[in-house]
């Protein structure tokens, strides 16, 4: 169960693990009537649908009302293939507030974007500027948001940053409140300071 803070990172170690602990929070939104909005690896696009259908939603059904909308990153964080944390801020806000236009009583967002975003190390501090920014538009919603990150494929100081923009945490399968977490003013300033000490 989720309480006020519904910003989440969720790290596992293969798909299949992934896809084990996801799809019942994405099951249960669909029979709670949320809209769920995935944004996933332009690879893995129709995988990710597969993976749905197999779990017995209705993918056609859901996607022409509306309720479920699968995008790729490229389509929603990296227009151009660079990243901004403005528009992506502004995306999330979007898509939440479309939810709520539509009908829906709550938007369940599952992003599975880091790999894309991080892979070549040039947006890695623009992602979590964006990671710790997003705590504070959140309390304005009861909307939940899920990144999903591959442990595979981070670094561990990526991982540790990762951990600390993020209040709530899923790993191992488990959903905790997370004790590393630290307040996005705080994050952001230190973020600075090491990027300072880095140039000069």
């Amino acid at each position: 169960m989720l309480g006020p803070q519904r910003h989440v990172c969720a790290f596992f170690h293969n798909p299949d693990e992934q896809y084990r602990i996801l799809l019942p929070f994405i099951q249960e939104g669909f029979e709670c009537g949320h809209r769920a909005f995935h944004v996933v690896h332009p690879k893995l696009r129709e995988e990710h649908l597969r993976r749905l259908e197999i779990a017995g939603i209705a993918v056609p059904a859901t996607q022409h009302r509306r309720q479920l909308e699968v995008a790729t990153v490229e389509e929603t964080f990296l227009p151009g293939g660079r990243f901004n944390s403005d528009a992506a801020l502004a995306l999330i806000q979007e898509t939440l507030h479309t939810g709520f236009t539509l009908g829906f009583p709550l938007t369940r967002m599952v992003a599975h974007v880091a790999e894309r975003i991080l892979d070549d190390g040039s947006n890695t501090d623009e992602w979590l500027k964006c990671e710790a920014r997003l705590n504070a538009i959140l309390l304005r919603y009861n909307d939940a948001v899920i990144c999903v990150y591959d442990l595979a494929k981070l670094s561990g100081e990526v991982v540790v940053d990762v951990l600390r923009t993020h209040p709530m945490v899923v790993i191992g399968g488990l959903l905790q409140e997370n004790p590393f977490f630290v307040p996005p003013d705080e994050f952001l300033r230190q973020l600075r300071e090491r990027g300072a000490a880095q140039t000069s």
